[in-house]
């Protein structure tokens, strides 16, 4: 298969697939407040030979030497004109809306043959518009045509890369306009300055090579993607995207400034008495993660507390509602990647880390003296069910530790078949399953084993009627189980079973979360 074939199937499918994909026959705006204005009847500054007068193009933002037209082409002696832009190294911005669909797929197929020859790239980003772009210009969104599909919202780049790998020069700021460099051998920015990307100081930094293809990349950015808007990013509308490396500490810190920034205040947090507003001047807040063996050396725990009004101390006196006890940290810490620090205040929004030596559970509630109860993250039914079997015998007390411990963290649920009395993981996925067998190795020296075991789904039930409670449980003895806080969950071994247990029991309720 030729490249151009590769392509075609790429971006409309099959040729029985083409009028469903490709071009949409109902009417469809232009959007003129994109940076994508369309100009009547506006000609190229330099058109090729014989092309009509009605083809619409214009340049965007043309004040620099690299320029993004937008062409809504008529017919297909167009291709010559788009051509020529690619040619000289021009962003086309190929709009197919009003274009008869034989046109449309005989210029997608004549210019994707241009874009190869041209060393170029095109790509679909709506349904019936395409970016076609010359040698000197990458098309980078991949990773955001990905955001944009899963999470079903508009995506921005505030920041965007120079270069990629090995020839990665740095980030430039789009929020805040400057220029942050990077040098490899070091590691860090090296040098982060303000800088008007249409002067030659642009230039002198990174190279007209560079500088031209930013320029290039920045216009094409404007046009296709809208500008941000922190109210629609507060209502989940609109995702900021970030360049950066974790690993080299570099570009994080851009996304932190702005998001400080851009960020909504704290929230009021609903717990089962009333709603707790972030202004309130006592103290409350829950542990909404538990972080298991910290330190190996101690099999020391960290509970996560998410503060949800007033201010903590440190060493003051606070309610653990659970237990009824009152309690004192001495050491709360804050952590930043890899390192912590002991903290002696903190306030309503922050996340501090209190050590836990099996006191908390998530969902545990911290007051002043009020008994609030936050709701805890709910436990949902895994997908994935296995017995876990000791294959050390030697290290029992080992693996009972390390188990319980893991469960602490809430990524994978414990269950006790009250039939035979073995052990029950359950997890969303396989790899949990290897990521808890290797911890328990290397963190616990013990060692485990997995057996199959063929499950639907776990539900926890309750009844207002005692009786028929008391009958299920005996009929279903063999499918019986309790989880780590003692309630009853039924492990249904098929959907068909689930079904006719719901029918036969009708004043049982079947929940599929812990949390009901």
């Amino acid at each position: 298969m030729s490249f151009v074939d590769s392509l075609k199937k790429g971006l409309f499918g099959s040729e029985d697939e083409y009028d469903d994909q490709y071009i949409d026959d109902g009417p469809q705006m232009v959007n003129n407040n994109n940076g994508l204005g369309i100009g009547a009847d506006d000609e190229d500054e330099d058109p090729a030979e014989g092309t009509p007068k009605k083809n619409k193009v214009v340049n965007i933002h043309a004040t620099t030497q690299l320029k993004v037209v937008l062409v809504k082409p008529e017919r297909f002696e167009d291709a010559s004109t788009i051509a020529d832009h690619l040619n000289n190294k021009r962003t086309v911005v190929l709009n197919l809306e009003s274009t008869n669909k034989e046109v449309s797929r005989r210029l997608v197929d004549f210019l994707s043959g241009v874009a190869y020859a041209n060393n170029g790239q095109i790509k679909r980003v709506a349904n019936s518009t395409f970016i076609i772009t010359p040698y000197n210009v990458d098309i980078m969104g991949d990773l955001l045509d990905e955001l944009e599909e899963e999470l079903h919202i508009h995506v921005r780049p505030l920041t965007w890369p120079i270069e990629s790998g090995v020839r990665f020069k740095g980030v430039y700021n789009i929020y805040e306009h400057n220029l942050n460099l990077y040098q490899p051998s070091k590691q860090v920015v090296t040098e982060k300055v303000e800088v008007d990307i249409h002067t030659e100081e642009l230039d002198n930094r990174i190279g007209a090579q560079l500088a031209d293809k930013l320029r290039g990349e920045l216009e094409l950015i404007d046009g296709v993607y809208p500008e941000f808007d922190k109210e629609e990013y507060l209502k989940g509308e609109l995702a900021p995207v970030f360049f950066g490396s974790a690993l080299n500490n570099f570009g994080v810190q851009e996304l932190l400034d702005c998001f400080v920034e851009i960020a909504p205040s704290p929230r009021p947090v609903k717990a089962e008495e009333r709603e707790v507003e972030p202004e309130e001047p006592k103290f409350t807040g829950f542990i909404f993660k538990i972080t298991a063996n910290i330190d190996p050396n101690h099999r020391s725990c960290i509970a996560f507390c998410k503060i949800c009004s007033g201010k903590f101390v440190r060493n003051a006196p606070y309610l653990h509602v659970r237990h009824g006890k009152t309690m004192r940290f001495s050491s709360p810490t804050q952590f930043m990647a890899q390192r912590k620090t002991t903290v002696d205040e903190a306030w309503a929004g922050d996340i501090i880390g209190l050590p836990d030596n099996g006191t908390f559970k998530i969902g545990d509630t911290l007051t002043e003296g009020e008994m609030l109860h936050f709701r805890g993250l709910p436990s949902f039914s895994p997908e994935m069910f296995k017995y876990i079997e000791n294959a050390d015998p030697m290290k029992q007390k080992q693996l009972a530790k390390g188990i319980d411990q893991l469960m602490d963290e809430g990524v994978a649920q414990l269950f006790v078949n009250q039939f035979n009395g073995r052990k029950i993981i359950g997890t969303v996925g396989q790899l949990q399953f290897e990521v808890i067998q290797y911890r328990l190795e290397n963190e616990y020296s013990a060692k485990c084993r997995w057996e199959p075991l063929s499950l639907y789904k776990a539900c926890w039930i309750e009844s207002d009627d005692a009786a028929e409670l008391e009958a299920f449980k005996k009929r279903k003895y063999q499918y019986m189980a309790k989880d780590r806080e003692g309630r009853d969950v039924f492990l249904a071994d098929s959907g068909y079973v689930l079904q006719m247990a719901q029918m036969d029991f009708k004043h049982i309720k079947f929940h599929f979360t812990s949390e009901f």
